[in-house]
This record gives structure tokens, C-alpha cells and sequence, in this order.
């Protein structure tokens, strides 16, 4: 339920409406695709892309600091509220947002992308805790499964505002985007409640956190990865993961501003293809699962990442609205398996019966994190030297491909 809750920002902030209103608003005539941010001319979906990059950045170095805060202190459930309802009010922050207003805008949504970040993170170190091994891929993906369906209502509603707005009486053409943000933080904060209420309580021992303790996150990531370099697994398994969640993420993103920008789609046809995304998503996280039952995870994060590697290639070339929807039905049968295997072949790596799980998994999102502001960053600084979009996404299938290699070294992963 805590993917139900916070995937509709993903969806609706990161994929569907807001970069649909963003490129909207960010164009004109006189200055084509150029905005003016604290005085300094960018391209606009650069400039929202170095804001995610620079969000994930600071993610990367706070939340190994905040793990270790979390383990020493017990309240891995009091920092994934609190980052919940950050993400949660800069979304409805995002109802100010206009123009006139850009400097707020990208303000709340680099709020909302730090608040989704952190909220993850927690949110992931309870899988061991709640899941036996043998259950980890199925939970994983039962996880996306939810949160897929949970962001699709919400986007349905919000999808009614923005193509019948006259059902509602609204005139300003903005109001229907801007809406569906502040809804997107309200749905985000009502369902997270149930999580909070059913996970296992933080076991709070009262200790005063020192300066020892604020240094103790990063050692814990440099004594979780002298720990996990036992693992030769585990070990070969992160550096490939590392190279293709620079792509991944980094799609996911953009897609949507890539599809507006290149093919001139529009608000409406875009949101209905994000949307089909969404639903083939469902089917093929529980499929990824089944295959892995069968030929194991790294063999189907194989065939996965040959896929990715295929998506950004033909994005390239792409031309037609026709081409831009097979593309979008195969990163969405990709999607969500290669997002719950991951996390689940990850989680069947670690050691066994380790309590601090929280550590471990920030190593992992730290990694993510990582992968993403680079991937972000690139693909950002590529189209604002070339002025060319395309381009950047061919430079994504170089990272797919680097981590390809590196998940053919590995050793097969066998489920028992």
C-alpha cells in the first residue's frame, strides 16, 4: 500500500501531466524551448532534468546518514513519514506553480522528488522483515503491482479535470494540471496512513544521536560494502545494476517530454499513452516474477536489459505516433519487472538474519541514486549542447548495454 500511495507521484509528477504542463507553459514563440532560471538561459527540460539530478544527488549523500540514524536510534518509521509528507506538500505546492512562478515550480518539484526518494528507501529495508526468501520476488512485485493500479485511478481522475474541464466549470486552462498536483499530494499522504499503521512500530531507544553516529552512515556503506564484497554474487550484481538503472530511471522520466517534444503529441495522448504504460506495467512485473521461477533472475534481467537496449535505439529513429506507442507498450511490459526483480534478487543476496537492513538497502538506493543523477545529467547536458533530444537517448542505450556485460558475468541465481 506504500506503493499505491506514492506512485502517483511517479506517474502523475514525474510522467504524465506535469511534463505535459511543463513543456506547455515553458514554450513560446520568441523563445522556442529557452527559459530564464535566476537569470541563466537553459533549455527547459534540461532544466528540470538537472533539477531531479541535483535532488537524487543530495539524496545520495543525506540518506546513508539518515540510515544510520534510523538503526541507531529505531525510527525507520518516523523518517519515512516525514519524508512522505514532504513529498506530499510539494506536490500540493505545485499548485502555485505557473510561469511567472518557475523558480517555486522546480523548487516543490525537486521537494517532492527528495520526498519520494527518502520514502522509498524505508519503505524498501522492510522486505526482509516481511517476506521469507522464498516470497521476496512475488511480494516485490505484488508491490508495483499495487502501486501501478493505485497511480492509474488517480490518473484517471485527474485525467477527467484535464480533458473535461467544462463538467467542472473551470475556465483557467491551468487548473486542471495544477489540480491534479495538489490531488496527487493528498492521495500520497491519505494512503500512506495504512502502511504506517500496519508495519511493525520503530523499536525507539530514547539514545541521543552524536557526531559519531552522523559518521557512522558512511561507514556503515564502506562496512556494507566490505561485507558484500564476500559475495562474489552480489558483488558483480551492483555495478551492473549500477549502468542499467542509469537508463531505466532516466526513461521513465523522460519519456513523456520526449514524446512532446519530438512528435508534438499533446496533453491528452500522451497521458492516455503513459497510462497504457501503466496497465501492460502490472502484467509484466508478475510475469518477470514467474519467469524467474523458471530461469532464474539474472537470465530474465538479461533479456530485459536487451530490451531496454532495442527501446532507446528506436527511439532514435522514431517518426510516427504509431512507433512512439509500441515503444511506450514495451518499456511497460519492462518496467515494472526489471524495478521488482532488482529489488528482489537484491534482497536475496544479503545476508541472512541481518537486522539492519535499512543499511543495507541504502546502499542499494544509494547506488540507484547515484545511477540517476548521472543518468539524468546526461542525458540533460547532451540535449543542451546538441539542442537534440534524440541524441540523448541514444547515449541511454550505452548504459543498458555496459550492464548487460556485466550481468552476463555473473553467476546464475537459482531459487529454491
Amino acid at each position: 500500500m506504500f506503493d499505491w500511495s506514492n506512485s502517483a507521484y511517479n506517474l502523475v509528477i514525474n510522467s504524465t501531466i506535469f511534463p505535459a504542463y511543463y513543456t506547455a507553459i515553458t514554450y513560446s514563440e520568441a523563445s522556442g524551448d529557452r527559459v530564464r532560471f535566476f537569470g541563466v538561459e537553459v533549455v527547459n527540460t534540461a532544466l528540470s532534468n538537472f533539477a531531479l539530478s541535483f535532488a537524487y544527488l543530495l539524496m545520495a549523500v543525506v540518506l546513508p546518514i539518515l540510515s544510520s540514524i534510523a538503526d541507531f536510534k529505531g525510527s525507520r518509521k518516523m523518517f519515512m513519514k516525514a519524508f512522505t509528507y514532504m513529498g506530499g506538500v510539494a506536490c500540493m505546492g505545485l499548485f502555485f506553480f505557473k510561469l511567472e512562478t518557475l523558480e517555486w515550480g522546480i523548487g516543490c518539484f525537486a521537494l517532492a522528488a527528495m520526498g519520494y526518494v527518502g520514502g522509498v528507501l524505508f519503505n524498501n529495508s522492510y522486505l526482509p522483515q516481511i517476506a521469507t526468501v522464498d516470497q521476496q520476488d512475488r511480494v516485490s512485485a505484488q508491490g508495483f503491482a499495487y502501486g501501478y493500479v493505485g497511480c492509474v485511478i488517480l490518473q484517471i481522475i485527474c485525467f477527467v479535470f484535464v480533458l473535461k474541464p467544462e463538467w467542472f466549470g473551470i475556465t483557467d486552462p491551468s487548473l486542471p494540471a495544477r489540480l491534479s498536483f495538489f490531488l496527487v499530494g493528498v492521495w500520497w499522504i491519505a494512503f500512506a496512513q495504512i502502511p504506517f499503521r500496519k508495519l511493525p512500530p520503530d523499536a525507539r531507544n530514547g539514545q541521543q544521536v552524536t557526531r559519531h553516529v552522523l559518521k557512522k552512515g558512511f561507514a556503515e556503506l564502506s562496512d556494507v560494502w566490505k561485507r558484500l564484497k564476500g559475495i562474489p554474487a552480489i558483488k558483480r550484481f551492483l555495478p551492473a545494476f549500477f549502468f542499467y538503472a542509469m537508463g531505466v530511471q532516466t526513461v521513465m522520466i523522460v519519456a513523456a517530454a520526449f514524446g512532446e517534444k519530438v512528435l508534438h503529441l499533446g496533453a491528452p495522448k500522451l497521458i492516455a499513452t503513459i497510462l497504457l504504460i501503466q496497465l501492460v506495467a502490472i502484467g509484466g512485473a508478475y510475469l518477470m516474477s514467474l519467469l524467474a521461477r523458471f530461469i532464474g533472475n539474472v537470465r530474465v534481467l538479461m533479456l530485459v536489459v536487451c530490451v531496454w537496449t532495442g527501446i532507446c535505439v528506436a527511439a532514435y529513429y522514431i517518426n510516427h505516433e504509431a512507433q512512439f506507442y509500441l515503444l511506450a507498450a514495451l518499456v511497460g511490459l519492462v518496467m515494472g519487472g526489471i524495478q521488482s526483480l532488482s529489488r528482489s534478487t537484491y534482497s536475496k543476496l544479503l545476508p541472512v538474519a541481518e537486522e539492519d537492513t535499512a543499511s543495507f538497502f541504502s546502499f542499494y538506493d544509494v547506488t540507484e541514486k547515484i545511477a540517476i543523477v548521472i543518468g539524468l545529467f546526461s542525458f540533460a547536458l547532451i540535449e543542451q549542447l546538441t539542442n537534440n533530444i534524440r541524441y540523448s537517448a541514444l547515449c541511454l542505450g550505452v548504459f543498458f548495454l555496459i550492464g548487460l556485460v556485466l550481468l552476463w558475468r555473473m553467476p546464475l541465481i537459482r531459487e529454491t
